[in-house]
């Protein structure tokens, strides 16, 4: 499973998802039953494609490519996703 955070520096909310990308996918490192996930960062300012279709909405979280979440992580939604798997 892929978690990509969309955002971009200097950005207080995205700052905020990722504590709680981070968080989430720490809690669930030691669950025998937890997919294997990998986290990546990505800013809209680097693609003139992302920051075209998400400048207003950052950050925004996808898992497998498909959007998850916008402006806010929640804990809960995002570890029940993940377990969904």
């Amino acid at each position: 499973m892929v978690l990509t955070l969309l955002g971009k520096p200097d950005c207080h909310l995205c700052e905020t998802a990722r504590g709680v990308v981070t968080s989430v996918v720490s809690g669930l490192a030691g669950m025998a039953f937890a997919p294997s996930i990998s986290v990546e960062e990505l800013s809209i300012l680097d693609d003139p494609e992302l920051l075209e279709k998400y400048a207003e909405e950052i950050p925004v979280l996808l898992i497998n490519g498909r959007v998850h979440n916008i402006w806010r992580v929640d804990a809960d939604r995002l570890r029940a996703a993940i377990l969904e798997v």
